[in-house]
């Protein structure tokens, strides 16, 4: 029996293989982009027609043509002003439209932005990290940014560095403590 999951492709990636689309995401998945740029471009779309169409340059993704409804999704997020949303993280789904009377495959965007939640640090991890930062390596900024901490090892490490000259603990420790 073979484990490994096959590999199909969707037949719209040969259609327009250049911008991304719905059938570029796995059913259920959404995908998380960053703005790189927004502007006019003419693209050429199946059948080799050329039309002028608001295009959104992705980072690290293929371009993505912005349809109405997807502009002012990102308006809504963003405000109005294409210039403003450069730099700024989407999260991406598939959907379905109406299109001359026919269901349709597309991309949509959703109304807030998917974060990352950090991973939860082992004690064991967290010792050696604590240790870093003693040692001037590693910051508890750093720490906090990559790391989910619970209440019990947040106070740990408050007491751990709070014996340090040069630990001043911020004002939330100093509350949580």
């Amino acid at each position: 029996m073979n484990d490994q999951k096959e590999t199909k492709t969707h037949y719209k990636r040969l259609m327009n293989p250049d911008y991304i689309g719905a059938y570029a995401l796995n059913e259920g998945e959404d995908l998380t982009v960053v703005i790189v740029s927004v502007a006019r471009e003419i693209i050429t779309g199946t059948g080799g027609k050329k039309e002028e169409c608001t295009v959104a340059r992705l980072k690290n993704q293929k371009p993505f043509i912005l349809n109405s409804t997807n502009q002012k999704s990102i308006a809504k997020l963003y405000g109005p002003f294409i210039e403003d949303w450069a730099g700024k993280p989407i999260t991406l789904f598939a959907s379905t439209t109406k299109l001359a009377g026919d269901t349709v495959e597309c991309l949509r965007i959703r109304p807030t932005v998917t974060r990352r939640e950090p991973p939860k640090i082992t004690d064991e991890r967290l010792a050696k990290a604590v240790d870093q930062i003693k040692s001037g390596a590693y910051t508890t900024d750093k720490l906090r940014a990559n790391f989910t901490l619970t209440t019990e090892q947040d106070g740990w490490m408050v007491q751990e560095l709070a014996a340090l000259p040069a630990f001043a603990p911020e004002p939330s420790e100093v509350a949580s403590a």
